[in-house]
């Protein structure tokens, strides 16, 4: 961004140089030396006061030092300026005569006044019989000119070597209008305890598994997004086949056989200003649509949480499939996202397409007054019919997930609060709680309702003993029906989820996360034995 200051650091540099040109007896290392001190001291004061561009009014120009009303003798830029406005003749004030030296102004503004400038030196030059240049001037430019040419080659050759690179760069980018990035991650992994969750013994061996993507984001405009991301894993979940509970799923499982699939699929685009609006293929969270700060840290499943659980709050998931999405920006504190996904909207079939099969519409209203707090009320509107139903995104207790009979279709409607406050850069604390009213709508179970409920908090330490490294602990309930017209689908005990892990960055493109999470009381029940996961995974990134 440029300002005032910087124009008038141009403009002394154009006043400097001419009376170098002109005879004066400067040296060029004094030369140097003003115009570095100077850029070192707007450098710092951008960094100060970060301004903006903004577009101003129309320029008139003075010819004395005196028509602007608002620059004083005392001011840090007064000789610059009376030189440029009564010896060259090349300075613009606003109609009101003032010059608004400590505003931003354009590229337009900015333009104008150096083009003034230079025209004006261009006419000295060329007429050269004004009192300021003559024939003796110069010679003198001629003499300088030769006796700076070894400096003056080398800046050439500078300038040559830098175009040169930039042209290899160009040759050899993936394309101009997409980005690769890729991840790949290695886990070993394994769990422990007596028995699973429903009983039985716990048959379950270490692994060794990986999940590879590949992102393609492609602009158009420069503020648009088309993301296609291919995807190719063997994570087998930890989930309810091997455990018992879906409660010990990891948050990175991936297990398409190897094989490669479109696991990502949507175009993000700007509305007007203060609007940005989604079309969603497949794949795509939910939670990326309202744009907060909650739990960003541990959102990932990369780089964040080890667990399905710790990531964010599960009314995201209740949200997924094809769908639209916006999120409109009412000022910069305050938001309101809306969506509505359909799980099965590319099939025709009964109870399914974009209408008939499970559908979820979400609001959230998001408020975040600084950039050290943030909070977010979140609605859902969830349908599902009979076979098809999940309320949690397989997070919580198989009767959370689906409180009645497979026979039964279900409306719910679900409300959350999530909410983060940052410490300090390096100590952020954010957390989430919800309710779910869920009702039968068909089946065996018709006009039965549940209740259901979950909360977590979370501790997020970024930076911890290493720049980039990252410390995370993860303390919840995972979703539990607590009252059920169906009693025998009711959660009786209260399971809790513990976790922390350790992400340490090896390189700039690789770390290293071990973790380890255990569940007490399975599936809310408090007969069940705790199970214990231990997760080493490592990422590599380009």
């Amino acid at each position: 961004m440029l300002s005032n200051k910087i124009y008038l650091w141009v403009l002394m540099s154009v006043t400097l140089t001419l009376q170098l040109f002109l005879g004066q007896t400067a040296k060029a290392s004094e030369i140097t030396e003003v115009i570095d001190n100077q850029v070192n001291s707007e450098k710092t004061y951008l960094a100060q006061t970060g301004d903006n561009l903004n577009f101003g009014d129309d320029l008139a120009q003075v010819t004395s030092i005196s028509q602007l009303s608002d620059v004083q003798p005392t001011d840090w830029a007064f000789q610059a300026l009376q030189s440029l406005v009564e010896r060259y003749g090349c300075i613009a004030g606003y109609p009101d005569a003032t010059f608004r030296g400590n505003r931003a102004l354009t590229r337009y503004e900015f333009a104008a006044g150096l083009n003034a400038c230079l025209d004006r030196v261009n006419e000295l030059i060329a007429t050269a019989t004004a009192d300021m240049i003559n024939r003796n001037d110069l010679t003198t430019l001629q003499r300088l000119q030769e006796e700076f040419s070894a400096e003056l080659a080398t800046l050439r050759g500078r300038v040559d070597a830098l175009e040169a690179r930039t042209a290899e760069l160009e040759g050899n980018q993936f394309s101009t209008t997409t980005k690769l990035n890729a991840e790949g991650i290695f886990v070993v992994a394994d769990i422990f305890g007596d028995e699973r969750a429903n009983g039985g013994d716990l048959n379950v061996n270490p692994i060794l598994a990986n999940r590879v993507r590949l992102n393609f984001d492609s602009s158009f405009t420069g503020r648009d997004r088309l993301r296609v991301r291919l995807q190719s894993g063997n994570i087998s979940g930890f989930n309810s086949g091997l455990t018992g509970t879906n409660m010990t799923r990891l948050g990175f499982d991936a297990n398409t056989g190897n094989n490669v699939e479109i696991d990502d699929f949507y175009y993000r685009f700007p509305v007007g200003r203060n609007t940005t609006a989604w079309l969603i293929a497949n794949g795509f969270g939910s939670d990326n649509v309202v744009q907060s700060t909650f739990n960003t840290a541990l959102q990932s499943g990369g780089t964040g949480s080890i667990s399905r659980f710790g990531r964010y709050h599960s009314i995201y998931r209740m949200a997924s499939g094809s769908g639209l999405a916006v999120n409109h920006k009412f000022s910069d504190s305050l938001a309101l996202s809306l969506a509505y996904r359909a799980a099965n909207a590319n099939n025709p079939n009964e109870k399914a397409g974009l209408f008939d099969g499970q559908q979820a519409i979400q609001s959230q209203l998001t408020f975040q007054p600084s950039p050290n707090v943030g909070l977010g009320l979140t609605y859902v509107n969830y349908y599902a019919p009979s076979g098809a139903v999940n309320l949690t995104g397989s997070i919580g207790s198989g009767f959370a997930s689906r409180p009645f009979a497979t026979d039964s279709a279900t409306l719910a409607n679900a409300y959350g609060v999530q909410a983060s406050y940052r410490f300090s850069p390096r100590f952020i604390v954010s957390g989430w709680g919800g309710y779910t009213n869920a009702q039968a709508l068909a089946g065996s179970n018709e006009g039965s309702k549940a209740d259901i409920w979950n909360w977590a908090v979370t501790l997020a330490l970024p930076d911890f003993g290493k720049r980039g490294n990252l410390a995370g602990f993860v303390f919840g309930m995972p979703p539990k029906v607590t009252s059920n017209d169906v009693a025998s689908r009711e959660n009786e005990g209260t399971s809790y989820h513990i976790e922390g892990f350790y992400r340490y960055r090896v390189t700039d493109n690789v770390d290293v996360t071990p973790g380890v999470m255990v569940i007490l009381n399975p599936e809310h029940n408090d007969n069940n034995d705790p199970l214990w996961v231990g997760v080493l995974r490592t990422r590599f990134s380009f």
